[in-house]
């Protein structure tokens, strides 16, 4: 048989190349979704896990003074993590209280990176944020003061520090030891320590994590204890596996079916059942390891190449290069291409040499529901349909990431296992519209209901895919902002405690550039005090309140005003500003009265919570105009979409130093927000694109082997007086309906698939979860899917008019 095996080698070479090629991007997407999930782990962990990046460990739960002592024992190798919140100076700027950081000392550990200048060396020299240096105004040499009273220290600075996303992120930075300058002060929080190589021996309560594990935890805390980079691999390993078994399936299904005549004739010359499944089988073999080999290597250039592009056409790419190969993804990507090329070839060899020779060499007879096959076919298929729906439900209750793939994979299966009696009828429905015209074309394509279902899966898969992750983005994009809506209603609010705001204020506050929309906001300074007539002061919480009222606050709020709307008898307080519970704080209940003088109404109030807009109280407006006369003493602004943010913080610091207000800055944790959901975007699209390239390889192999097995048809056509060019539009026609039924039945799969994903996963990870589907986006994947049907139908289209007639008729 091993003449048998090069022979057949040789002679169906063109065919095991579509084989080979199905393989090779089959393995090549498992590949690539590795290289580019590994990337969006690393870009991730420059981000938000930037801190730990250099480290093997990272010592958590330490508290200051365990800190400070670890940090003595273990030396340069480790680097203390915190910061203390002290007041700065540079010329006439002041800021009461900043966030003060330190560098390490051991170069790998710096996670800080510079604008301009270098990082500090010695006692008395500073690095400054880009945030900081423009609201303060300061550049590299100029000299700044830390502290206050006997504890102030001159510092020089020698280094602006990149603007970052990451929260938590210090306004200056100095060396470690200069900051134990103030290890007596209360504000002092060091908490956690870098480490290079062993952690040694941790002090009580704690815990040494890899940066990996550490970023994971404090990602899936952030998302109601959702791991979605976890997820995200996840789905995208089952997608990968699905689509390279799909593909490679389709596509030796078709290459064995066009064989049945090779078989039969082999059997019928003395070759046994074992002999011609032993034969297939090492061709399998060969094809399978040669062309899993060259789709490991395309995986590695594609997932790459992605990654250089997105960094070369964005400014932020979201995806980072990763440091060493995924050994792991290399080897499932093998894996599968081999194993699923084997079981390729085995099913369809077996159900051919279980029939006789002489049964093989008669005319291929169709699947239907009405023979043995098709009825298992439609029971297999009602099998899984019902329990990948189950699985499905199960999934959006209990938020089963595992659930929601194994659901979809089955309730996709279930969907390609109907395909022979579902698509033929979609395909006539669509071809009945065309009119006469497209009535062969029409008939051409359901004659098999099993070819027709099989050359379509391609891309069903892809549209699918395409629909689903655009609405799953669209949604996704549409919580978080919601969620950092609620969370942080207000860009920029502009704040005087010392006295209403100047009538102008507001004119230039809009003429700043960057400034979509800005409200004045009336306010009363107060007093309050602890419980009912307690009176102004009480318990040592003496200091003026202001009370804000904005019944407007819908035109600047990314809430639409709701964190606004505070009932009468109630004040609403930041619990970023005031703590958990600011009852604990102030009382529960107050009393409030204006500071104007003796004889102003003293009036109870009920304490409320919220986030998001600084300091001030909010009361309703009656309750204000009850405690004295409003004026205005807030300016709130709504940034424009395409405003630089640290641009428009730092003109409206300048314009607030100018009038006498504090500025409260929303617009950084928003910027956390956007680069975490454009990594996951990035990431999320590169694999898009990857599965929809797959998708196209898969429908234009299918439909080149799909004519190339319809030769003897075609050369009976042409013989009837079909002429090559009404060949070459049947074939088109045929390809568009097929396009557009595939588009149809993706996008209300996908649509479905993604409604799932929202329920198991975004309603899970963000609390203000808003369901989205992207009209605009998904009226584009029709056109699109037509014509990427025409552009596979080209070559099979030309290729099969150039055959003539009689040349075709000889084709086996």
């Amino acid at each position: 048989m091993r003449t048998v095996l090069l022979a057949s080698l040789r002679r169906h070479l063109r065919r095991y190349v579509a084989a080979g090629t199905a393989v090779v991007v089959a393995v090549a997407f498992v590949v690539a979704v590795g290289v580019l999930t590994t990337g969006a782990q690393n870009r991730i962990l420059a981000g938000a896990g930037a801190p730990f990046a250099g480290a093997d460990h990272v010592v958590t739960n330490l508290g200051t003074q365990n800190a400070i002592t670890y940090a003595a024992q273990h030396g340069d190798e480790v680097a203390v993590l915190g910061s203390a919140t002290l007041p700065l100076r540079a010329g006439d700027e002041q800021a009461a209280g900043k966030f003060v950081g330190s560098i390490a000392d051991l170069p790998r550990l710096r996670w800080q990176t510079l604008d301009s200048g270098r990082f500090p060396e010695r006692e008395g020299e500073a690095v400054v944020d880009a945030w900081t240096a423009q609201e303060m105004t300061i550049a590299v040499g100029d000299t700044v003061t830390l502290g206050a009273g006997g504890d102030a220290v001159d510092l020089r600075v020698v280094g602006i520090g990149a603007a970052s996303a990451n929260l938590g992120q210090a306004a200056v930075y100095i060396t470690f030891d200069q900051l134990l300058h103030w290890r007596d002060d209360d504000t002092l929080l060091l908490d956690r320590a870098v480490v290079v190589g062993d952690p040694g021996r941790l002090p009580d309560g704690a815990v040494a994590l890899t940066p990996q594990e550490l970023v994971a935890a404090s990602m899936a805390q952030h998302t109601n204890n959702v791991n979605t980079m976890a997820l995200l691999l996840l789905v995208f390993a089952g997608i990968a596996g699905i689509v390279s078994v799909l593909v490679i399936t389709n596509t030796f299904a078709i290459l064995f079916a066009q064989r049945v005549r090779d078989f039969a004739l082999l059997r019928c010359v003395g070759a046994t059942r074992r002999q011609v499944l032993g034969s297939v089988r090492r061709e399998a073999v060969v094809v399978g390891v040669l062309a899993s080999l060259g789709g490991v290597g395309a995986g590695i250039g594609l997932g790459y190449g992605l990654i250089a592009l997105a960094g070369a056409v964005t400014r932020n790419s979201p995806l980072g290069a990763p440091d060493r190969l995924p050994v792991w993804w290399l080897l499932g990507g093998f894996a599968v291409g081999l194993v699923v090329t084997l079981l390729a070839s085995w099913l369809p060899t077996r159900r051919v040499v279980r029939v006789s020779p002489l049964a093989a060499l008669r005319p291929d007879g169709v699947v239907d529901a009405r023979t043995g096959t098709g009825r298992v076919r439609v029971v297999l298929g009602a099998v899984l349909l019902a329990g990948g729906a189950a699985l499905l439900a199960v999934a959006a209750v209990q938020d089963s990431a595992v659930s929601m793939v194994a659901g979809g994979a089955a309730l996709f299966a279930g969907v390609l296992l109907f395909g022979p009696l579902l698509v033929p009828r979609v395909v006539r429905g669509i071809g009945a519209l065309l009119g006469t015209g497209g009535r062969l074309a029409t008939e051409n394509a359901v004659r098999n209901p099993r070819r027709t279902a099989t050359t379509t899966a391609s891309l069903l898969v892809g549209v699918t895919l395409t629909t689903a992750v655009l609405t799953g983005l669209a949604t996704t994009r549409a919580s978080v902002d919601a969620n950092h809506g609620t969370a942080h209603p207000l860009d920029v609010a502009l704040t005087s405690w010392d006295g209403p705001l100047d009538a102008d204020v507001l004119e230039q506050v809009r003429a700043t550039p960057g400034v979509g929309q800005a409200i004045v906001v009336e306010g009363v300074l107060v007093e309050v005090g602890r419980g009912a007539g307690g009176g102004a002061g009480q318990d040592g919480a003496d200091r003026p309140l202001l009370l804000l009222s904005a019944p407007d606050a819908g035109l600047v709020a990314r809430d639409g005003g709701t964190f606004a709307a505070v009932g009468p008898g109630t004040v609403a307080l930041d619990a970023d500003v005031y703590g958990d519970d600011p009852a604990d704080v102030l009382g529960d209940p107050v009393t409030a009265q204006a500071v104007a003088g003796d004889g102003a109404p003293e009036v109870e109030l009920q304490v409320t919570t919220g986030s998001g807009w600084g300091g001030a109280g909010l009361v309703a407006s009656g309750t204000l105009a009850a405690l004295g006369t409003p004026r205005p003493h807030a300016v709130w602004v709504r940034a424009a979409a395409d405003a630089d943010p640290v641009a428009l913080v730092g003109a409206l610091e300048t314009l607030a130093d100018t009038v006498g207000a504090d500025v409260d800055n929303g617009l950084r944790a928003e910027a956390a927000d956007d680069q975490m959901l454009g990594i996951i975007t990035g990431a999320t699209l590169g694999l898009l694109g990857i599965s929809v390239v797959i998708a196209l390889v898969g429908i234009a192999n299918t439909l080149g082997l799909s004519v190339l097995e319809r030769a003897r048809e075609h050369a009976v056509l042409r013989a009837l007086g079909l002429t090559r060019r009404q060949l070459r539009r049947m074939l088109a026609t045929e390809a568009v309906l097929l396009s557009v039924t595939a588009a149809l039945l993706g996008t209300v799969l996908g649509v479905g698939f993604a409604w799932v994903g929202y329920e198991t996963f975004v309603k899970a990870a963000l609390d203000a979860a808003t369901w989205r589907i992207p009209w605009l986006e998904l009226a584009a994947v029709l056109p699109v899917g037509v014509l990427a049907g025409l552009l596979a139908a080209v070559l099979p289209a030309r290729r099969a008019a150039r055959v003539t007639p009689a040349a075709a008729l000889t084709l086996d």
